[in-house]
């Protein structure tokens, strides 16, 4: 059972995202707030594992209850935190995952997509306890966290991305995110670079153009036959390299439908 905290400045939004998430049988709602004093007090009390939280709130915002929880002696247990904000603004995606959210999620958003989101921070956390779990896509394809790391650095490395430009690690860890969780791609510059940045403490438009940097170097180096046989479709009808979010795509496309092949046969 996964214990959610809520906190959000807009009545109706919060009572919605209760209703929602408490209809879930692996979820329980143990708190909703309406500022960040309210939540910080929640998160003490009731020691929630995920909490979703806005970033424009009155009182203490979205940020700064982040920053409080992480030096407060009174908390015993520091939570997950989602951001849910209609700012979309680069420079506070950026602050909100420095100081600790791991998902960035946009306003307005499905509420299936948040459902999601969620289960996939509670397996997340599992992976990290245990790197021999399995990760589950939503084709409910098992695959060994080894397994697919060995899969995508081969892909990579076949296509001719050098392994020691920085490139080539955001690629791998693109790869992997998109992967497990289909909507990162959606968000391309709002929640996979923001979280690959955090990761290797870099800043989202590094990742961006780092990225372009890799896909540069293969098009101008790597192994054209396995460029065309991945990209064809993509060349061919843009006459151009692909975007950073198409490459990605395209390579995690190829890794699912591999895996699908093998878990047919």
């Amino acid at each position: 059972m996964v214990k959610i905290a809520i906190a959000d400045d807009n009545e109706k939004m919060l009572n919605i995202m209760g209703k929602v998430l408490a209809e879930q049988n692996d979820f329980e709602v143990v708190g909703m707030a309406t500022n960040g004093l309210e939540i910080i007090n929640i998160i003490k009390d009731k020691q929630p594992d995920i909490v979703l939280l806005d970033i424009i709130m009155p009182q203490i915002d979205g940020l700064t209850v982040m920053e409080k929880v992480k030096t407060d002696k009174d908390v015993t247990k520091e939570p997950t935190f989602i951001v849910i904000s209609a700012v979309g603004r680069e420079s506070v995606t950026e602050d909100a995952f420095n100081m600790g959210a791991t998902y960035y999620i946009m306003k307005p958003f499905d509420n299936q997509m948040l459902i999601n989101r969620i289960r996939y921070v509670k397996s997340n956390k599992k992976l990290l306890d245990n790197k021999r779990a399995a990760l589950v896509t939503d084709n409910s394809e098992a695959v060994s966290d080894r397994s697919l790391e060995a899969d995508i650095t081969e892909i990579i490395h076949d296509i001719g991305i050098p392994a020691h430009i920085k490139g080539y690690q955001y690629i791998r860890e693109g790869i992997m995110l998109s992967f497990y969780d289909k909507n990162m791609l959606h968000y391309i510059t709002k929640c996979l670079y923001p979280t690959i940045a955090k990761k290797y403490k870099t800043t989202s438009s590094s990742v961006e153009r780092t990225i372009r940097h890799a896909i540069e170097v293969a098009f101008r180096r790597g192994n054209r036959q396995v460029l065309e046989e991945i990209f064809s479709n993509t060349i061919c009808s843009k006459k151009t390299k692909p975007t950073n979010s198409e490459f990605i795509a395209l390579l995690t496309d190829k890794l699912r439908l591999e895996y699908r092949t093998r878990n047919a046969s």
